[in-house]
């Protein structure tokens, strides 16, 4: 049976979330909620939904059409208001990264989820991705994990909220990659030591360069270098990584099958969907059997951010 759902948030990730929700087999699109009524009008529209009802507050419109749960895709400084009115409403969640535009923030959600016993997941769309599966696959078979490394180099000019952030690349893209070490090392980071700066030639307000070292609890560090205004012989979007193991090593592009010197067999994992519709028919999954919230890379990007501002480590 089909889970009815509160979309919030009209604008680009919206719509695309929006795409996602219509074409999920296990959810219903009950509402669509804006602060600009005409967005999220123009959204169904597009999409050939004028019917479906819109409204400018998730959980009254959540009442009137008894939707069971709320996706929220605002900008991060609306995450943390309508991810907790949702939660005290008795709404589960599946938010966009990040958790919230703040520590503090994040941790009073993950306390709102425990508090209230309601469902928040938080979604890591790049997670999903069969390349990134088969990368931690040929990973497992090569033994202790001594050092991953991730390059990152692009230069995209989004304009909008983005390029007003403090922090816009550690804050809304590397936590991607810093969630991806921790799914393809099997480890969680005890300590980060980071430096975030900014060209001269960059358009971003914030800081947009950084490079981070991780020390994990098995021992092995992860070493992320990222840039958001580095024009020219860009990365993939997905950065391009090599792990280095006790029996050889993995490299992947971020965009074609990785490379191992292994011959040994690998059992393959399968996705259980593609980018945001991997992290909805998760979020689908786990309301029927909840798991802890996916929280804790907010602690991680938060971490590299006092790290950069005591330009010292700090433990996770």
């Amino acid at each position: 049976m089909s889970k009815p759902l509160i979309l919030v948030g009209a604008g680009g990730m919206g719509r695309m979330w929006l795409q996602a929700i219509l074409e999920e087999p296990g959810a219903e699109l009950a509402g669509i909620v804006d602060l600009d009524i005409e967005a999220a009008q123009a959204a169904l529209e597009a999409l050939g939904r004028p019917d479906v009802p819109t409204g400018q507050d998730a959980v009254a419109l959540a009442e009137e059409t008894g939707a069971e749960a709320v996706v929220n895709v605002t900008i991060p400084q609306a995450h943390h208001p309508v991810t907790a009115t949702a939660l005290n409403a008795g709404l589960p969640v599946l938010g966009e990264k990040p958790v919230a535009d703040t520590l503090p923030r994040a941790l009073s959600l993950a306390a709102a989820a425990e508090a209230t016993g309601e469902f928040f997941m938080v979604s890591q769309s790049r997670r999903y991705n069969q390349q990134l599966y088969t990368f931690r696959d040929e990973a497992r078979i090569l033994g202790p994990a001594g050092m991953l490394v991730c390059e990152f180099f692009r230069a995209p000019r989004f304009g909008g909220f983005r390029d007003q952030m403090a922090h816009p690349l550690l804050l809304d893209m590397a936590i991607h990659p810093f969630d991806a070490a921790r799914f393809v090392m099997g480890t969680e980071p005890v300590s980060v030591y980071c430096e975030e700066f900014n060209p001269s030639w960059s358009w971003y307000v914030g800081d947009a360069a950084a490079t981070a070292i991780f020390q994990m609890e098995s021992g092995a560090r992860f070493v992320y270098t990222g840039s958001w205004c580095s024009p020219g012989r860009e990365t993939s979007w997905n950065g391009q990584w090599r792990l280095t193991a006790e029996r050889g090593s993995v490299l992947w592009d971020g965009e074609r099958a990785p490379l191992t010197d292994s011959d040994a067999p690998v059992h393959h994992t399968q996705i259980p969907g593609a980018g945001i519709a991997g992290a909805l028919a998760e979020f689908l999954s786990a309301l029927s059997s909840p798991t802890s919230a996916q929280w804790h890379v907010a602690r991680v990007g938060s971490g590299s951010l006092r790290s950069w501002k005591r330009r010292s480590g700090l433990q996770v």
